[in-house]
Order: C-alpha cells, then sequence, then structure tokens
C-alpha cells in the first residue's frame, strides 16, 4: 500500500467513511493537490508513525488548533479524537489547559466547537 492509500485508510478510521465520501465528493481539479498533500504527508505518513498512539496524536492536534484558532479543522478533529478514545472528561482538560498556554478567546471557541460536536453525539 502506497502513503496515499495508507493516509486514507487512517482517515477512514479517524473521521469514517462518510467524511471520505463527503470530502471525495468536492474533490476536484484545483483541490486535489492539498487533498493528496494531506492523505501522503499528514496521514500516510506522520499519523501512520508508530511513535505516539491515534489517541495522544489527537490530544496534541486539539491542542494546537486551539491555539493557532482554527476552529474549522478542530471540529474535524475533536471528532477524530472521539473516535481515537477520547473522552469528554479528557476533552474538556486539554481545552482547560489551552486556557492557560493559548489564552481564554482561544479556549473559549475550542468549547464552543467541541460542545457542538458533543451535543451532536448526544454525549451533553
Amino acid at each position: 500500500m502506497d502513503r496515499i492509500e495508507t493516509g486514507r485508510q487512517i482517515i477512514r478510521e479517524l473521521m469514517g467513511d462518510e467524511f471520505l465520501e463527503k470530502r471525495d465528493k468536492n474533490r476536484n481539479s484545483f483541490n486535489a493537490l492539498i487533498q493528496d498533500y494531506s492523505d501522503d504527508v499528514c496521514f500516510g505518513t506522520v499519523w501512520s508513525r508508530p511513535g505516539i498512539d491515534r489517541k495522544t496524536r489527537s490530544i496534541l492536534n486539539i491542542a494546537m488548533l486551539v491555539a493557532l484558532n482554527r476552529v474549522n479543522q478542530l471540529r474535524t478533529h475533536v471528532e477524530g479524537a472521539l473516535n481515537n478514545g477520547c473522552t469528554v472528561d479528557e476533552l474538556q482538560e486539554i481545552l482547560l489547559h489551552c486556557a492557560v498556554y493559548a489564552g481564554l478567546p482561544s479556549a473559549v471557541e475550542g468549547f464552543k466547537v467541541a460542545d457542538e460536536v458533543l451535543k451532536a453525539r448526544g454525549l451533553v
């Protein structure tokens, strides 16, 4: 299996078939380049490495996305973190920790996004 196929398999396991199907449906000649890059480098190379588990990678992503205030990507990675075994309590602690190190406004946005995802899943 090549890195793009490996990356797509990891995305499927992390986000589900529906996410990947929607993404593929939106693929076109313009955005194909960045999708392939993500599949290859992000998921096929980095996420496939054995050094840390997927739950830890999800925790890191949430913290970085909150710090960078990237709420659209955060939504996807909160879903992935839950799929990777992150609990509601752990998400709350991650976001609270971000308030100290990334700032309250960023953490508040992170809480809003996570709350929406958790409500949609019936977890709060």
